[in-house]
């Protein structure tokens, strides 16, 4: 165990595996089991530590996704991906799916301005997600984190994302919730799962939030933890302790390692 007992990243890894067992389930209703025996990591929490390990060791985000990927063979990824991490020379494939704004949050942990978050942002979504608002959500998602994590409030963050990237961010999720579906795209990820953020009262009312949506449930469910983990402190002690159990050792100490150079609580 590290020196301090303040993780970061655990808020994506809590919302993914959270919202793992619910993914298809068309879950309406925020009263939900928050673990069950089928909770588990997925493609979420896999390609998020494998942009913070790219981080640690100050590689390229290309070489680390691929690498765990392909060491993670079994994590649900989508099948574009899937042709992406099998070929030798991979290329990004202008896509706009969510699976950039999924694993982008440790970006909005380790570095240090809004400019170079963004840059950053660019940079990871663009190994695979080069379409304009694939790379837009990983942007919005990396910069909620780094302002939510800097101590921004909530309407000050709805603003930025609002005027920067032109999400409508100004409907309620009771509006969205009774017609919202299963959609992998970014424009239809990333506003709602950022609005279950802004509605929420605590890190674990987010992620009840996001779920209920009843759409791609881990992936709306990490975007959202990742931003309520930095604005309100962490992620509780006992759920910690479940993700704990579900995250295998070699991945833990990615959370680990991560956490000691850049987690900024306590």
């Amino acid at each position: 165990m590290p020196t301090t007992t303040h993780y970061c990243l655990l808020g994506a890894l809590a919302g993914d595996v959270i919202g793992s067992v619910y993914e298809y389930s068309e879950q309406k209703n925020p009263d939900f089991p928050l673990f069950s025996q089928s909770s588990r990591v997925t493609d979420d929490s896999i390609l998020t530590l494998a942009v913070a390990d790219a981080i640690i060791n100050g590689r390229s985000y290309q070489e680390y996704i691929h690498k765990y990927a392909q060491h993670f063979p079994e994590s649900d990824f989508g099948g574009r991906f899937r042709v992406w991490m099998q070929s030798k020379d991979p290329q990004p494939y202008n896509s706009f799916g969510n699976g950039a704004a999924m694993r982008v949050s440790p970006i909005g942990w380790a570095f240090t301005t809004a400019e170079k978050v963004l840059q950053e942002a660019e940079a990871s979504a663009g190994v695979t997600h080069n379409h304009p608002e694939g790379i837009k959500g990983a942007q919005a998602v990396a910069l909620a984190v780094f302002r939510a994590r800097s101590g921004s409030m909530k309407e000050d963050i709805r603003n930025e994302i609002t005027e920067r990237f032109g999400y409508d961010l100004s409907f309620c999720l009771d509006e969205i919730r009774p017609t919202y579906h299963f959609d992998e795209t970014c424009q239809r990820t990333v506003p709602p799962a950022i609005i279950a953020f802004l509605e929420s009262t605590d890190f674990e009312d987010a992620i009840r939030k996001a779920v209920s949506l009843g759409g791609d449930a881990d992936t709306l469910a990490a975007i959202t933890g990742s931003i309520a983990e930095g604005f309100y402190g962490g992620v509780p002690a006992e759920m910690m302790m479940e993700i704990r159990k579900r995250v295998p050792t070699e991945l833990w100490n990615v959370v680990e390692r991560f956490s000691q150079m850049y987690s900024f609580f306590g």
